[in-house]
């Protein structure tokens, strides 16, 4: 966490972004270290990105049983 809704993201392409979390997500759920997250890249900007929704250990547990990820 980096303050004022701003997160350092580490992607499965090798980068480290600097995301942003969402409006609608900023109140409804807590992001914490370990949670996997779905980001999208911004366009203009590849080192940034928007947080789109977040699946806490568990539920990224039960994605690599299913062979989702």
């Amino acid at each position: 966490m980096l303050g004022a809704n701003h997160i350092r993201v580490r992607c499965s392409d090798g980068a480290t972004r600097l995301g942003r979390i969402k409006g609608k997500m900023k109140k409804r759920a807590w992001i914490r270290e370990g949670d996997t997250l779905i980001i999208t890249p911004w366009s203009f900007q590849d080192e940034k990105c928007d947080i789109v929704f977040r699946y806490v250990k568990t539920q990224t547990d039960w994605l690599r049983k299913n062979n989702y990820i």
